[in-house]
């Protein structure tokens, strides 16, 4: 037998990611026009594409369910939408900004996990085993999005820790003074 307030907080939680993935196609291209990194450009876009496909399996299990994914606003995701396009806005460059949008995607991949980890189980304990095959889809999706994030930032951060901003380029490094106390 199905608690009833199981299955609405389960719909709920459906409705939360419908927003969540929603919010993340109008940022996804933003994003990638942020990137200064081909390879990051591309994941973007690429991960554009898969949320795509996100979108649609979620429409899959509203249709199966006889429910309409409208009607809330994920303030999660909205939260770190914002804090990335904060990245773009603080005048960071190249692999810097970079090294920003990865971060910022990476808390939205980890985000996205947590999400479609916890509806899977809930659609397994209702026995909606169909939509728990779908959600456990995306969720390895988000997956390696996050692992190729990871391997990204390995040689970005390194990038963006030797690279030199363009303000400071042909300026000599300040020289340090010492002073001798005198007692």
């Amino acid at each position: 037998m199905t608690n009833d307030s199981f299955k609405k907080l389960y719909v709920d939680e459906l409705k939360d990611l419908y927003s969540a993935e929603s919010q993340l196609l109008k940022a996804l291209p933003k994003m990638a026009a942020a990137a200064s990194a081909t390879e990051l450009r591309q994941g973007f876009e690429k991960h554009l594409k898969q949320t795509e496909g996100h979108v649609q399996r979620l429409d899959k299990i509203f249709e199966a369910l006889g429910e309409s994914p409208k009607g809330k606003k994920c303030v999660g995701m909205e939260g770190l939408v914002k804090e990335g396009s904060e990245v773009s806005e603080e005048g960071f460059e190249g692999a810097v900004l970079d090294a920003g949008l990865i971060g910022a995607a990476r808390r939205v991949e980890h985000y996205e996990m947590a999400a479609y980890g916890a509806v899977s189980e809930f659609a397994k304990v209702l026995g909606e085993t169909k939509h728990a095959s779908l959600l456990e889809e995306t969720l390895a999706e988000e997956k390696q999005t996050d692992q190729k994030l990871t391997e990204l930032a390995a040689k970005i951060n390194t990038q963006a820790n030797e690279e030199s901003p363009r303000k400071e380029q042909g300026e000599s490094k300040p020289s340090v003074k010492t002073s001798k106390r005198v007692a």
